[in-house]
C-alpha cells in the first residue's frame, strides 16, 4: 500500500483542485496509475479474478473519493461560534454571579467544552441570555440567540463559574451528633461554587447546632450539615408574637406540635378569663423562629 499511496494521493488532490470529473472518471484515472499485473497460471491469463480485484479496488477508491468530498464540504460550511458572541455570553455569566455573590468574593467565568460538531448558520447578531432556572455559578449554561441572520437559532453555551468567598469551616474533624461550639469554627476562603448550598457566614447560625453527619477539618459548614433546630416541643407554653412597623403584640399560647426552626406550627391561644385563669382560645398557625417563640403574620 505504501508504494502506491504517494501517486494516488497527488492525483486525487489534483482532481479536487480541478473541481471536475465524475466518480467514474476518478476511478478510471486512479486505476490507470496502479501497477496491477494480470495474474497468470501456467502461462494463461486469469481474466475473471483479475477483473473482480479491479472492481473491488474501484469501489474502495470511490468510497474514499466520496468521503473526501464530504470533508471538503464540511470545511466550507459555517464555522463555529464567533469569539465575540462567546465573549458576551461569558461576560453575562460573570456579571450575574458577581451581582449575587457576597461582597468581596472572587468571581471567574470560563467557557466549557463546546460540541465540535456545532455548526450554526451564519448570524449577524447573537444576543446572550440567562435560561430560566439555571444556577448562577458552578457548571451552568448561558443561552445565545441569533436575532439577525438567515436562520433563527438558539444555543446553550456551557460555562463554569467559580465563586470564592469567606465562609465558616471546621477546625477539626467532628462526628455526627456533635454540638458546634465557637472553638470549632474558623472563617476561611471557600469555593462556594463547589457546593449545592451557600456556606454559612454567621457564627450565630451554627453555634449550639448539632451535626447531621461526620465532617472533616476544613469542610465548609452548610445548612444541610446541621440538624434542624427544635425551639420547643408539643405541649410547651410559647409566646405568640405579631406586629408591624413600630409596634408588637405578644400573647401566650400552647404549642400543638414540635417547633422546628422556620417551620409552621399550630398554637392554641391562651386567654385570661374573668376569674384571672387561663382559658383555651382559638387555634392559630405561625412560624417557629426562636426559643419558645412563634411569629404570627397579620
Amino acid at each position: 500500500m505504501s508504494a502506491i499511496s504517494t501517486p494516488v494521493t497527488a492525483h486525487f488532490l489534483a482532481l479536487r483542485r480541478g473541481k471536475r470529473g465524475s466518480i467514474r472518471d476518478v476511478k478510471d484515472r486512479l486505476l490507470s496509475l496502479l501497477p496491477l499485473p494480470r495474474p497468470t497460471m501456467g502461462g494463461a491469463a486469469l481474466g475473471l479474478p483479475w477483473r473482480w480485484a479491479q472492481g473491488l479496488l474501484a469501489k474502495v477508491l470511490g468510497l474514499a473519493w466520496a468521503s473526501a468530498v464530504a470533508g471538503a464540504a464540511a470545511a466550507q460550511s459555517p464555522g463555529a461560534l464567533p469569539a465575540a458572541d462567546l465573549a458576551r455570553a461569558l461576560a453575562l455569566a460573570q456579571q450575574t454571579a458577581e451581582r449575587l455573590a457576597p461582597e468581596g468574593a472572587e468571581v471567574s467565568a470560563t467557557l466549557g467544552r463546546l460540541d465540535p460538531r456545532l455548526r450554526p448558520a451564519p448570524c449577524t447578531r447573537a444576543e446572550p441570555f440567562l435560561p430560566r432556572g439555571v444556577a448562577a455559578w458552578g457548571a451552568t449554561r448561558v443561552g445565545l440567540r441569533c436575532t439577525q441572520g438567515t436562520v433563527a437559532w438558539t444555543l446553550y453555551i456551557p460555562v463554569q463559574v467559580q465563586v470564592r468567598a469567606a465562609g465558616l469551616s471546621l477546625k477539626t474533624a467532628m462526628p455526627a451528633g456533635a454540638v458546634i461550639n465557637a472553638a470549632d469554627l474558623v472563617v476561611t476562603l471557600l469555593d462556594w461554587s463547589a457546593h449545592p448550598q451557600r456556606p454559612l457566614t454567621d457564627p450565630q447560625a451554627a453555634l449550639g447546632r448539632t451535626l447531621a453527619r461526620a465532617m472533616s477539618p476544613g469542610a465548609p459548614v452548610l445548612p444541610a450539615d446541621l440538624k434542624t433546630r427544635r425551639w420547643f416541643a408539643a405541649g410547651d407554653r410559647v409566646k405568640v408574637v405579631s406586629g408591624g412597623p413600630g409596634f408588637e403584640i405578644e400573647a401566650d399560647g400552647l404549642a400543638l406540635g414540635d417547633g422546628q426552626d422556620g417551620a409552621r406550627v399550630r398554637v392554641q391561644m391562651l386567654l385570661r378569663g374573668s376569674d384571672g385563669q387561663a382559658e383555651r382560645g382559638p387555634v392559630v398557625q405561625g412560624q417557629a423562629v426562636a426559643e419558645r417563640r412563634v411569629e404570627l403574620p397579620l
